[in-house]
């Protein structure tokens, strides 16, 4: 694998990302808030998505970037695959009530392709057992968010420091085995059992341009991304100018 050293520039223009499994466009939000282009790719319609983006399927799109030489307009990728056989709530309560069917694990071909782009990256993933390296472990509470919505990152071709994962100020409102919790926090994914209403999950998050339960529950905040994305415009430099 090629080991990036720069943010490939065109003068005049903001850096361009890559964000594959986009969803509605959390992460896309904050890297744009960093000073990102943003491109998407998403198997499912996303027309809430707040900029370009692909319809189809992820790793076919990047593969085709990679062989036509494409991939060569970003300068960093971002990928949230499937891997919900592998999330806490799947292995956990899920798994032992005997509830949910079969889910994808896409982490280990994300990363093969990544790997083939010679860009730098990241790879997002709840908590769980997804085989990623937890390079970097971001929580609401960093950020002064209404959730907690704890996300590990793994980082291709550099590397960041850990900031400090701040105390939570108390529980996640709701019901847990039938009891009622109060706290400073909403259930960031789900549908009844005292979960929040979705102007309270869009306060929560962050988001606002999208009020589609499902869309809200996948995303990541735009907080998080743009702290990536403002520590990446950071930490890859110098900046390599190239022509447009």
């Amino acid at each position: 694998m090629t080991q990036p050293t720069d943010i490939r520039r065109v003068r005049g223009s903001r850096p361009r990302v890559l964000d594959v499994f986009s969803c509605a466009g959390g992460a896309g939000t904050g890297y744009h808030r960093a000073g990102f282009a943003v491109d998407g790719c998403d198997i499912a319609a996303r027309p809430n998505y707040p900029f370009p983006y692909h319809r189809g399927d992820a790793l076919t799109y990047l593969a085709h970037l990679i062989v036509t030489g494409e991939i060569r307009r970003y300068t960093f990728v971002h990928a949230s695959p499937p891997c919900q056989d592998k999330c806490t709530l799947t292995v956990g309560t899920n798994r032992s009530q005997g509830w949910g069917g079969t889910h994808e694990d896409l982490v280990a071909p994300t990363r093969d392709l990544l790997d083939r782009t010679g860009l730098p990256y990241i790879i997002e993933q709840p908590n769980g057992r997804a085989q990623i390296r937890k390079d970097l472990t971001l929580c609401g509470e960093m950020f002064g968010l209404g959730v907690i919505r704890h996300r590990n990152f793994e980082l291709g071709g550099w590397t960041i420091e850990q900031p400090t994962h701040i105390a939570h100020r108390g529980r996640v409102r709701g019901w847990r085995h039938g009891e009622y919790f109060d706290g400073p926090y909403v259930a960031a994914y789900g549908n009844g059992g005292g979960k929040p209403t979705v102007p309270e999950l869009q306060d929560a998050m962050g988001i606002t341009w999208t009020d589609v339960r499902e869309e809200l529950t996948e995303a990541i905040p735009p907080a998080y991304s743009e702290w990536i994305g403002r520590a990446a415009l950071t930490a890859l430099t110098p900046v390599l100018e190239v022509a447009a």
